[in-house]
């Protein structure tokens, strides 16, 4: 069977990897991955499937890393299969899915395979538009009007007027050891403007047809719904340039909000991370970069007040959003859930944001 793509990780790490999946009672997953090696596409799907489940036998944190690897594995034959056939963005949503789901040890096989079929969906793309690999729009369709910020917006969504309001101070050109010494030392928030206008992504973002060219066809998690905190909220996979649609069609009163929460899409779409860079205030005081994450949504989005496990720098590229904070001083006022998985939100208030855009 035609390779494809290289996959050198999984050239040499297979035989250890089938066999430690075997000790753990996947019998029938090695005997349909033999056969999926050898082309049978029915096998790959099944084998994928048995993983799949045991992903899902459980919590998240109580999954076996080999069952995750073997997904993974499964999905890189899946997608070899998907592409025999000319199917390449029906591999594409295959591969995304072993990153999004699988494991570590595959990792680097599964994005140098995401490059080569994202290249060969691109140009057979170009073939039947009659456009070269690459093209572009000169004059791409907005996903953010620009417009003046509005305050009647603003005095809409505020909880009420009669609590105490402190305006967050605004910083242009703040020095990385003012940072430090002024804000973060202390715990103050602050608000740095100017630091962004050099990234790529202030204009690229907001050009629907050029997010679509580099990322239309890759599979993302997203969230339906109000919020997580209510009855009817669901998460779905679905392809970008769908999660695109349904926030340029949101508006009205039938539509269901889509967002794309605390995902970590810059590891997983390498063209997207070339068009941000990491803020430096981000190392001030030394340590590591806990998370890159990205939020995504329509006007409308309501995150429920919360708090995280560690500091935050929010950098909004596109449209505009709303932040309401509280200090810590005021936990027990703020009506926290007791429930271990919901101790850090609050069970009666909102932090609501009116992002347009990312």
């Amino acid at each position: 069977m035609e390779t494809y793509f290289p996959t050198p990780i999984l050239d040499e790490e297979s035989s250890g990897l089938l066999k430690m999946i075997s000790e753990h009672g996947g019998y029938a997953y090695v005997s349909m991955l033999a056969q999926a090696a050898a082309g049978d596409t029915r096998a790959a799907e099944a084998a994928r499937e048995m993983a799949w489940e045991q992903l899902h036998s459980g919590p998240w944190h109580s999954v076996l890393p080999v069952w995750r690897d073997a997904f993974s594995m499964a999905c890189l034959h899946v997608a070899r299969h998907h592409c025999r056939d000319g199917e390449f963005k029906e591999a594409l949503r295959v591969l995304d899915m072993g990153v999004i789901m699988g494991g570590p040890l595959l990792r680097k096989d599964l994005d140098s395979a995401i490059e080569t079929v994202s290249f060969r969906a691109r140009i057979r793309e170009g073939e039947k538009n009659g456009e070269p690999a690459g093209a572009s729009s000169e004059n791409g369709r907005r996903l953010v009007s620009e417009e003046e910020f509005d305050k009647a917006e603003l005095l809409r969504i505020l909880p009420n007027r009669s609590l105490s309001c402190k305006i967050v101070v605004k910083r242009s050109g703040l020095s990385l050891e003012g940072f430090l010494r002024e804000y973060f030392l202390s715990g103050s928030p602050v608000i740095i403007t100017d630091c962004m206008a050099h990234w790529p992504a202030r204009t690229k973002w907001n050009d629907i047809d050029y997010l679509k060219r580099v990322a239309g066809d890759r599979t993302v998690p997203v969230e339906v719904g109000k919020n997580y905190l209510c009855p009817e909220w669901k998460q779905e996979l679905i392809p970008f340039s769908q999660f695109l649609e349904r926030i340029r069609l949101t508006g009205n009163s039938s539509d269901v909000l889509t967002y794309l929460a605390q995902h970590p899409l810059f590891d997983q779409i390498n063209e997207l991370r070339k068009d941000i860079c990491i803020p430096d205030y981000c190392f001030a005081g030394g340590g590591e970069l806990r998370s890159l994450n990205a939020w995504f949504g329509p006007v409308g989005t309501v995150t429920p007040l919360h708090h995280d496990p560690h500091h935050n720098i929010l950098a909004q590229v596109v449209g505009k959003k709303y932040i309401r904070l509280y200090p810590a001083s005021l936990l027990e006022e703020l009506y926290p859930y007791t429930e271990t998985m919901l101790c850090n939100s609050s069970q009666k208030l909102s932090s609501p944001s009116a992002p347009k855009g990312g």
